[in-house]
């Protein structure tokens, strides 16, 4: 298989509230729904967070609740209880959407089979997507490293086409289930855009350290489209970040190699944040106008931040975004045991291989500060 992204897009509209009522319209998802319910009951029961003493925040006009990197060890299909309880917790809070910065199966391994990587993404299917379908939550993803990784052999084909191949097999089964407002989708699951209230999240393949020229120019081309113009908040999502944030993942193929063009692009076309996954934690950060959210993981290999001797958490992250407002906030949680995470909590900064990242309240409030003087 070559490197090859198609020229043009595909324009197809739904809304989020046409995907609801499709999914609640039907007997069958609802007695689904009814019987995911009683699931989450029980493993809620099996392992309960104290809603009381982490509550969630104040919803804003859209809730996202992200999560990333849900794998286990090479070719596991089984998932932590950290991934369960998330997805109990998910559906009690009822998010607009679910973002995930990838990492869903335990891929890149040269020797997995067909079988085992279906037998991986039925794991995926059956203790992650279907229950939030049938709850009726969207789930939106970029893939990462280990379901779908984008690096080449020399000849310019993919070293795990087969993770590839699988991958996009899985989800293209699933496109009839995604009813969204779909502005781009000629490419999925590489490649894709879609609008969400006043939202437009482009997801772009960074499950290697490059992204090609081909997505540089077509992520700038939405952002910068009539409807990307009228989006209050735009999000990319993608596995790579453009700076390390935890020492295991402090090196060249960690992060994204090229990180100028990127940045650029991000600040050209007002990109609001920059959400990845692939180095298992949370950090919030922001460089000139945009947000660098790092997410936690919720399965295996869980690390502690660049230049501490903290102990390592999975977490989740909870989005709300107000339309006409400049920021986002950002609610972090821990599970297991299941509390949330305040900015203080956090390094100040974090200095790698190839930048500095400074935690976003921190740059926030000097902003503030400078705007209150003037």
């Amino acid at each position: 298989m070559t490197v090859d992204y198609p020229p043009e897009a595909v324009i197809v509209t739904q809304s989020r509230r046409q995907f609801v009522q499709n999914l609640l319209a039907g007997g069958v998802l609802a007695t689904g729904a009814a019987t995911w319910l009683q699931r989450a009951d029980r493993t809620w029961a099996q392992s309960p967070p104290n809603l009381e003493q982490a509550p969630p925040p104040d919803r804003g006009d859209l809730r996202i609740i992200a999560i990333s990197d849900l794998n286990n060890g090479y070719g596991e299909t089984d998932y932590r209880a950290e991934v369960h309880q998330a997805i109990a917790l998910i559906q009690r809070w009822q998010p607009d959407l679910v973002l995930c910065g990838g990492d869903m199966v335990a891929g890149q391994k040269l020797g997995l089979t067909r079988s085992q990587f279906q037998a991986m993404w039925a794991g995926f299917d059956r203790t992650i997507y279907q229950p939030l379908r049938q709850g009726g939550i969207p789930f939106a993803f970029t893939l990462g490293n280990h379901d779908a990784s984008n690096i080449t052999l020399p000849d310019r084909t993919f070293k795990y086409a087969l993770d590839r191949n699988e991958a996009a097999a899985y989800w293209r089964r699933q496109r009839s289930t995604m009813n969204w407002d779909w502005v781009d989708d000629a490419w999925f699951p590489f490649f894709y855009a879609f609008r969400m209230g006043n939202a437009l999240i482009v997801s772009w393949d960074a499950s290697g350290p490059v992204i090609s020229t081909e997505q540089l120019l077509r992520a700038e081309q939405l952002f910068t489209s009539e409807i990307g113009r009228a989006a209050q908040v735009r999000l990319l999502l993608g596995h790579m970040p453009l700076h390390a944030v935890t020492p295991q993942r402090n090196q060249p193929g960690n992060v994204l190699r090229d990180t100028a063009p990127v940045q650029s692009l991000l600040e050209r076309a007002q990109v609001t944040a920059y959400i990845t996954g692939h180095h298992h934690a949370y950090f919030p950060a922001r460089m000139g106008t945009v947000d660098l959210l790092h997410l936690g993981c919720l399965g295996g290999g869980a690390r502690s931040w660049l230049g501490t001797s903290s102990t390592p958490i999975r977490t989740l992250t909870v989005i709300d975004a107000r339309f006409g407002s400049p920021n986002l906030r950002y609610s972090s949680y821990q599970l297991n045991p299941f509390r949330s995470l305040r900015d203080d909590q956090l390094p100040r900064e974090i200095v790698g291989f190839n930048g500095r990242l400074v935690r976003r309240d921190q740059l926030l409030s000097k902003d503030h500060a400078l705007k209150v003087t003037i």
